[in-house]
């Protein structure tokens, strides 16, 4: 699989982008663009127009499922995947009702991670 589309990574910890984007480059060639709250990621989406939305729950200033909804609000046909370490049933039953495509603990082996996303991006867009 070779991923080439754009990705907007929104986590508030650095050291956990970096360590993501190392796992989408096993993907492909894609561009990666970084948002650490989900206000700077609004404004990122609307301004990158990435295909696919990587986003954290546990966020200052706006948390994931709110900014899911926004981004939904802006682009009801966004992509978005949250990945998080907290793992609870109502976390991720909003998740889904809001519209991600699915749910990726980042707490788990670097290559469940590359798996999980690499399942979600052939079954959701046209890789080559």
């Amino acid at each position: 699989m070779s991923f080439n589309g754009v990705i907007l990574l929104v986590d508030d910890e650095p050291h956990i982008r970096k360590y993501v984007s190392l796992i989408l480059q096993q993907l492909g060639r894609p561009t990666i663009h970084e948002a650490g709250n989900g206000e700077d990621a609004v404004a990122a989406y609307q301004r990158e127009q990435p295909d696919l939305v990587l986003l954290d729950v546990s966020m200052p200033r706006m948390d994931g499922i709110e900014t899911l909804r926004a981004l939904k609000a802006i682009d009801p046909a966004c992509a978005v995947v949250m990945l998080t370490s907290m793992v609870n049933r109502e976390t991720i039953e909003q998740a889904a009702e809001a519209g991600a495509l699915n749910y990726i603990r980042k707490d788990i082996p670097r290559a469940e991670i590359a798996k999980a996303l690499a399942e979600t991006i052939a079954e959701n867009f046209e890789t080559g």
